[in-house]
């Protein structure tokens, strides 16, 4: 209790802190939304700088998440000079508005490279903290970053935006079931965050690990997942310390950490927070990344949060669980015991379905990434195909409703296990389905398509968007009612029949629902140049612009910097293959044949009757390996440089997708083939077996 939130300026210490007045016109801005009063800053910024530099800090920053994907920061000291010495100050101003240098920035064409300002914004509703590195005390201070003509160049503000709008139409239809006490509903969020890790050593002689975060070349071990042994297996003691100081640093920021497991890989595991406000909880699993990563490097360790760093075995994703509450204490799809006559959670859960049917593109498009593509659709993640489950309750109900039928609900029972000892379990009303993409688990919903690197900002940008958006019509619609039960009702049919197709409750990994979703008109979009169009349809420019989560030209602007990283990190990965094999697989391969030769000519030399068939069944082998995987390196670098020559960025990634990519799999398969056939002792990288077993 002592160590949580110590190093976060939250509410408790502002109440401590600032003056009664100023605290209380503070606090409505962060509860209600209301628009911060400019002239508490001043009193809010002396306050804030005097807490931190009795912790030590002697620098601030505004802490900022660009379209990288990671944070950004730029430090300030509190120094100040006076009269031959100095002091410690910090403004208003300095803390209501930052300039960092924005031309370095992802833009998308919104700024010219040479024109540099950009603009950060305090977000007083994301509490500020500090960070403790190496003996040095920082201010973070959570902030937007906007151009110099206003359009949003990072993932908070439209997150921020999409929050606004789905409060605004939430509420409108709160009004109508007579709630008149609510003034804010809040979208929240628990990110369940998976990650590998290996032992440094390893990792400082992988240049694939370094330079893209996955194995760009790895042969299986004999043993990987199969045995299902490392899923919630007694954790190692030197993953249990890591995890202990993981946990201590992330208390000390207030990020609530509750749960920790080894996950299915080997070398794989996961933390999962608890819920909060979803803006909140984007910064805090910027934290938890950010953590895991430094925590690692003091225990030997290297923390991976690509989504497939390690082919053939499972990959880490990131489960985005997505509610919305009432600030006067409703979670609004919460069932209850008779979920079929809560007329206004079944109002919630229709536009929910409605949203997630109609605006299925844009959900696949913001969980697609060049590290996501090896993911989904295996068997650790759903497929490409967006549906959602809703276990067998909510399913007969929603049948009932198709129907006109009267209505009930499956009750839940309980469940006894046939041992005296042990106690009766309260039975759920459905089962979790792990293969559904956009899954209800009791007062939720648990988007599963997020890869493990990602910043959760984009999906739930998009969820509260669409979701305003139903919303919107359906407010639209019933505050013109004249007899309002009657019509809900017939909206609730109309929507359910309409958009019953996108519920799915068998296995979303069986080719037969592949067809089936095809015939029920479903999208099913394969990789990430595909997904990204999504982005840019007439329909999402037009949702987006409706709300103000997205000007047009921020939107495009958004698609050209996913397309545009799309291409780099395939560039990257290219090349690095390219780079290891010429200097490190074909040399050692070159070497081993050398030797093998050599023994066969050095026995061969004491008796011409002594059998050197073995040798001479791996020489050709190993020659025969050694060709194919020189003229793959071949191959990917005359596809690469082609791909490079075409100017339209969409083509361009196309041709990374069709040509590049198919190219680095060959080579991969061809170089994964000589790992099997070199004597250890020559093979110069560390193998599988070494990184995920050796913790």
């Amino acid at each position: 209790m002592e160590m949580f939130g110590q190093n976060v300026f939250n509410q408790a210490v502002m109440r401590e802190r600032l003056p009664k007045a100023v605290f209380k016109t503070l606090k409505k801005t962060i509860d209600e939304g209301l628009p911060l009063d400019p002239s508490i800053a001043d009193v809010v910024a002396t306050a804030m700088k005097e807490w931190a530099v009795e912790r030590g800090a002697t620098h601030f920053t505004h802490w900022f998440q660009p379209m990288t994907g990671i944070t950004a920061e730029k430090h300030d000291s509190f120094l100040s000079p006076a009269e031959g010495g100095a002091l410690m100050e910090f403004s208003g101003k300095e803390l209501v508005k930052g300039e960092p240098d924005a031309s370095s920035f992802p833009s998308g064409g919104l700024r010219a490279t040479f024109e540099a300002r950009g603009y950060t914004a305090w977000d007083c509703t994301s509490p500020a903290f500090l960070r403790e590195e190496a003996g040095v005390v920082t201010l973070c201070i959570p902030t937007a970053f906007c151009s110099y003509t206003g359009e949003v160049l990072d993932k908070k503000t439209p997150l921020l935006r999409s929050m606004q709008a789905l409060s605004t139409q939430a509420l409108r239809v709160l009004r109508l079931f007579g709630n008149t006490t609510a003034t804010r509903v809040i979208s929240t969020v628990g990110a369940e965050q998976e990650y590998f890790l290996i032992d440094k050593s390893f990792y400082e002689k992988r240049p694939d690990l370094m330079m893209a975060g996955r194995t760009l070349f790895g042969a299986m071990s004999s043993k990987g997942q199969e045995l299902e042994d490392h899923y919630f297996g007694t954790i190692k003691e030197r993953v249990l310390a890591y995890m202990k100081e993981v946990n201590e640093e992330l208390w000390k920021l207030g990020v609530t950490a509750k749960t920790q497991h080894n996950e299915v890989a080997p070398g794989q595991f996961e933390i999962a927070p608890i819920f909060e406000n979803t803006n909140i909880a984007t910064d805090h699993n910027q934290m938890v990344m950010e953590t895991l990563k430094k925590v690692a490097t003091r225990h030997g360790l290297v923390c991976l949060l690509h989504e497939k760093p390690f082919a053939g075995v499972n990959g880490s994703g990131k489960h985005n669980n997505w509610s919305m509450s009432s600030n006067d204490g409703q979670n609004l799809l919460e069932p209850g015991h008779t979920p079929h006559d809560n007329a206004q959670f079944l109002t919630f859960l229709m536009a929910t379905i409605k949203a997630v049917d109609t605006y299925a593109g844009l959900l696949r498009a913001t969980c697609a990434s060049a590290g996501n593509d090896h993911r989904l659709g295996a068997n650790e993640a759903p497929p490409a195909i967006m549906s959602i489950f809703l276990g067998d309750q909510l399913a007969e109900i929603l049948d009932q409703i198709v129907a006109g039928a009267e209505k009930s609900s499956t009750k839940a029972g309980e469940m006894k296990v046939g041992v005296s000892t042990l106690p009766a379990l309260p039975m759920d009303a459905t089962d979790r389905n792990r293969t559904s993409p956009f899954a209800f688990t009791g007062n939720k919903f648990e988007l599963r398509m997020l890869g493990s690197s990602f910043s959760i900002s984009g999906p739930n940008i998009v969820i509260n968007t669409i979701i305003a958006e139903v919303l919107k019509g359906f407010a639209d619609k019933l505050e013109k009612s004249k007899n309002f039960d009657a019509d809900l009702e017939k909206l609730l049919q109309e929507t359910a029949k309409k958009h019953q197709r996108v519920v799915f409750n068998g296995n979303n990994y069986s080719d037969e629902w592949v067809q089936e979703a095809k015939k029920r008109g479903l999208l099913n979009i394969p990789n990430t140049p595909e997904a990204q169009k999504q982005l840019i349809t007439k329909e999402a420019v037009a949702v987006f612009a409706a709300h103000n989560v997205f000007s047009e030209k921020e939107i495009h602007a958004r698609y050209e910097i996913v397309i545009e990283q799309y291409v780099k990190t395939l560039n990257i990965e290219a090349l690095t293959m390219i780079d290891m094999a010429n200097h490190s697989i074909i040399p050692a391969a070159v070497e081993y044949a050398t030797i093998v030769a050599s023994s066969i000519n050095a026995v061969s030399a004491v008796s011409a009757k002594l059998n050197v068939s073995t040798q001479q069944g791996l020489l050709e082998e190993l020659c025969d390996k050694l060709a194919a995987t020189s003229a793959g390196v071949k191959a990917l670098e005359a596809a690469l440089e082609a791909a490079l020559a075409i100017a339209d960025l969409e083509e361009q990634a196309a041709a990374f997708r069709a040509e590049v990519y198919t190219k680095m799999q060959d080579l991969r398969n061809n170089a994964d083939g000589l790992e099997k056939v070199i004597a250890a002792k020559y093979w110069p990288l560390p193998t599988y077996r070494e990184m995920l077993f050796q913790l």
